[in-house]
């Protein structure tokens, strides 16, 4: 029961946080919607889709990708934040250990990315209601199969982050290194553009991206379109966050403090 009160005690600590930031969490549903609205308003008037589907209902499952992109990985920088003032150190005192330190932290950093995306999940549904995305379909069924998708992805994301927080000594290191890998990730995911036809040199690079799979996912559901089967988008998306989390307890095991 002692491993399993750590977990809880630091994911307990970790949504506390999160509750206190009003300014995160407004700033991680404002972004995503002015992408949709903006990017997805702009280049929708330029842009037709087959079978009536509009452009911004098009990137609305890249949108929410983003938004737990951006909101897992950068959980790693509380991790460097952690060490500076010691309180990891305060955490080893106790009898847990750094596996479940980094499980805790990840249910605790996919927890707060899951409630952001369940926020813009309903975002959808309003603008639905007013008579925007057309052709996305939001219902009891397909928001549960999206929550699904996302958690299994944040649960990945979290866990890349927290791997490079817990390499980096620095505030600045670890958000230049982590603005390299969020960025490629997601223009390279087809969150803003159809995946069939590729050309030959950039269809490589996409398909190894595992958002890819999670954006693949999400169409499938909420526009009944994907590229690939949404079985193997899942078994993918899943792959994805058992190996992160594996290398990320074996990162937790190695790092310095």
């Amino acid at each position: 029961m002692g491993e399993l009160n750590g977990i809880y005690a630091i994911w307990y600590r970790e949504l506390k946080v999160f509750s206190r930031e009003k300014s995160r969490v407004i700033s991680s549903i404002v972004t995503p919607v002015l992408w949709l609205l903006v990017i997805g308003g702009g280049i929708g008037s330029v842009v037709s889709l087959p079978g009536g589907t509009s452009y911004e209902a098009f990137i609305f499952p890249g949108v929410l990708v983003q938004s737990a992109l951006f909101s897992s990985v950068f959980f790693g920088v509380y991790i460097v934040w952690d060490k500076k003032i010691d309180f990891l150190k305060e955490v080893l005192v106790s009898p847990i250990s750094r596996s479940s330190m980094f499980l805790g932290k990840v249910i605790g950093g996919s927890t707060d990315t899951f409630i952001q995306t369940t926020i813009l999940l309903v975002i959808g549904l309003v603008l639905i209601n007013a008579g925007m995305l057309a052709g996305l379909q939001l219902n009891a069924l397909t928001i549960l199969l999206s929550v699904i998708i996302l958690f299994i992805t944040t649960i990945g994301l979290v866990s890349v982050g927290l791997i490079l927080g817990s390499q980096m000594s620095s505030l600045e290191g670890f958000q230049i290194v982590s603005s390299f890998l969020i960025f490629p990730m997601f223009f390279l995911s087809g969150a803003l553009f159809p995946i069939d036809n590729l050309p030959s040199w950039l269809a490589p690079i996409i398909f190894i991206d595992p958002l890819t799979y999670s954006v693949d996912a999400l169409r499938a559901v909420l526009l009944g379109s994907s590229h690939f089967n949404v079985f193997f988008d899942m078994a993918i998306v899943t792959l994805f966050a058992i190996v992160t989390v594996l290398a990320g307890t074996y990162a937790f095991k190695k790092m310095k403090l």
